[in-house]
């Protein structure tokens, strides 16, 4: 609970600064850079919390993460408090909590869709042009196929489903008719 309070303060202000500047997508990019790279290295993540580096140490080898990923000004300022703050533990939780303030900052939804088949272009701009009128927000849909499905689509938007898969329509038939 407190490290999500605490990842929320800090992604919380750095889309108000962000929304100051219009840069909230360029920094989403860059954060979910310097996350895939410490997600792809686990011993950089472990070097952070690893209380036998100074803090010059850590400071030095977030200096040369930030030239190498070649990020802004502001996001490597960002990063470098997060390290004087002994936060950079938090970073995965920071830029996820991001990612969500910036989606709803900017109205933008990502709805999860869900098929049993591979969907073509038409199709899913169907999709998204329908969930756009229905929630009057730029939708950017995330489409897997999901082979336990018989066909139908489910769409999750954050913690709604609308399912109208043909897997839950003969569960629906099957509870009708064993209640006679």
């Amino acid at each position: 609970m407190i490290n999500n309070t605490l990842a929320r303060r800090y992604a919380k202000a750095l889309v108000q600064i962000g929304s100051e500047d219009g840069l909230i997508d360029r920094f989403r990019d860059e954060l979910t850079e310097i996350d895939h790279v410490f997600s792809a290295n686990p011993g950089l993540k472990a070097a952070f919390a690893n209380p036998a580096y100074t803090a010059e140490q850590k400071k030095g080898i977030m200096t040369d993460l930030i030239a190498r990923v070649k990020i802004s000004e502001l996001v490597g300022n960002f990063l470098m408090l997060l390290v004087d703050k002994n936060r950079v533990a938090f970073l995965d939780q920071i830029v996820h909590t991001y990612q969500t303030l910036a989606d709803e900052q900017s109205g933008v939804i990502r709805p999860v869709i869900k098929t049993a088949f591979a969907l073509d272009e038409s199709q899913v701009s169907a999709i998204r042009s329908a969930l756009e009128k229905k929630t009057g927000k730029k939708v950017i849909p995330q489409v897997s196929i999901d082979q336990s499905l018989l066909g139908g689509v489910i769409t999750q938007i954050g913690d709604t489903a609308f399912d109208s898969s043909v897997k839950t329509q003969l569960k629906r038939i099957q509870d009708i008719l064993q209640k006679g």
